[in-house]
């Protein structure tokens, strides 16, 4: 069994391969419910409804122009912290990063409860956590800390596609 014939590949309405590897695209009535970073040995997939066939043209359209703005129906998900978070998170503009502790700020939180947020974040590239930092580096990444992990090449490869020296 290949990766892409994989159970996997298979919870995803669509595969869209990207320069880190692959965006895995999930969708359920209408809205957008998940997007997963994915390795580079899982295969592309079409999209298999109206809603993913939307996320793989503006996936596309951010891989081609990092000021691409997402506009996607997506199922609401976290807690109202959470949601707060990844409000203030989606305003750092492209090719700006803030640390946990500069978000958290904004928000009156605690830079830890930040990065849980982060981390929990269902979307990104349209929640875009890869814009915050820790405050001596560059911190972890869906959950991921692991300096020479998966995860971490994918959020210095955004950051880097911005424009954001150092990465």
């Amino acid at each position: 069994m290949t990766p892409a014939d994989s159970p996997l590949t298979a919870l995803f309405s669509a595969v869209v391969p990207t320069p880190f590897g692959g965006m895995g695209v999930r969708t359920e009535a209408g809205a957008l419910v998940e997007m997963v970073y994915l390795p580079p040995h899982y295969a592309e997939k079409d999209a298999t409804d109206a809603v993913a066939a939307q996320a793989v043209q503006q996936i596309t359209h951010y891989l081609a122009d990092p000021a691409y703005r997402f506009d996607l129906p997506r199922l609401s998900v976290g807690s109202a912290f959470q949601q707060r978070v990844w409000q203030a998170i989606a305003a750092i503009p492209c090719g700006q990063v803030l640390t946990y502790g500069q978000v958290a700020k904004r928000i009156q939180s605690a830079p830890r409860a930040v990065g849980q947020a982060c981390g929990a974040n269902w979307y990104p590239l349209v929640i875009p956590c890869h814009r915050v930092t820790a405050a001596g580096g560059l911190g972890g990444f869906s959950h991921h800390d692991d300096e020479d992990g998966f995860h971490l090449e994918v959020k210095r490869w955004l950051l880097r596609h911005e424009g954001v020296a150092g990465y």
